[in-house]
């Protein structure tokens, strides 16, 4: 959780993040048995007393307004609660390649809705680059079977993925990467807590000692370190050029996979990944190009941050 202000650190932490949570699928299995939104309740509630226990060894909690408040409820359950049902409901309807498939379009929504929104034109090295880190993970994924549900919850999925950045920009710029993801996961755990009992008949089963290992991984590594990298990315290189680093969670998740033996290297794996991280570069170059036009004087210069 460096506070380094240098573009080459945050992006290497960005993809460190991602690269935790690609890496994660395999824990993720471990927790099959286990209640959904009780295992990410409690996932999330890990990750909300490290980050928040990291804040206050650093000064204390920063104060949010009604505005912040709106937007980490609304990433909270895009991005974190509602991608992941998405994501385990859609598997019932279509196979996982067409999840994922669909899913690495979101580099490409996050590259032309920040520029409209902002009242700019989307640049065409980010739309070019997250269109490659789409065509890559399709390449990666293979694509597969699907049904209508399949298709509407993947697109859910892939919403989600590209609010878990979108709800984000603001709120990071005002509090801070650490503090978005610790308030966040504080959101998303009361959420996923208050859902479960609607969603399974026994909520609140006795974890496994391979399930409380499996539920310690995912809190401390894949939430608390992971999206402290990640927003701290998004804070010092933007959500456009942070975005299309989502690419590297497919291929993150094939390089374990191929580590452990569940699937063999093939020459398509190898040539989709070396699509994404050209996509990847070629996202990076953005901000290169449009960074010159304007001093760094000219930047408006972030709100002082209040702390309880």
């Amino acid at each position: 959780m460096t506070t380094s202000k240098s573009p080459a650190l945050a992006i290497g932490g960005g993809i460190a993040a991602l690269c935790l949570v690609g890496g994660a699928v395999p824990v993720n299995g471990l927790l099959s048995g286990y209640p959904v939104l009780s295992a990410q309740a409690i996932r999330y509630a890990i990750g909300a007393l490290v980050l928040l226990g990291w804040l206050l060894c650093r000064g204390g909690l920063p104060r949010v307004g009604g505005r912040d408040l709106l937007a980490l409820l609304a990433l909270a359950v895009t991005g974190m609660v509602g991608f992941n049902v998405a994501i385990i409901e859609g598997q019932r309807y279509a196979e996982p390649g067409f999840v994922a498939a669909i899913i690495g379009g979101s580099p490409l929504v996050i590259a032309l809705v920040v520029p409209l929104a902002l009242g700019r034109r989307p640049r065409l090295t980010a739309v070019l680059g997250a269109g490659l880190v789409f065509a890559g993970v399709l390449v990666i994924s293979g694509g597969g079977r699907w049904s209508l549900p399949g298709l509407g919850l993947a697109l859910l999925a892939m919403l989600g993925e590209a609010g878990f950045t979108l709800f984000a920009v603001g709120v990071v710029r005002r509090i801070g990467g650490i503090a978005t993801s610790a308030y966040a996961c504080v959101v998303a755990a009361v959420g996923s807590a208050l859902l479960s009992p609607f969603f399974a008949a026994d909520p609140w089963p006795m974890p496994t000692a391979v399930e409380w290992s499996a539920l310690v991984v995912l809190g401390l590594l894949v939430t608390a370190v992971a999206f402290g990298l990640y927003y701290r990315c998004v804070s010092v290189v933007g959500p456009e050029r942070s975005g299309v680093l989502a690419g590297v969670i497919p291929v993150s998740g094939l390089a374990v996979s191929v580590l452990l033996g569940a699937q063999p290297l093939t020459m398509t794996a190898v040539a989709g990944a070396l699509t994404v991280a050209v996509g990847c570069a070629l996202g990076q170059r953005a901000r290169l190009v449009s960074g010159r036009r304007a001093p760094s004087s000219a930047r408006p210069a972030p709100r002082p941050v209040e702390r309880v």
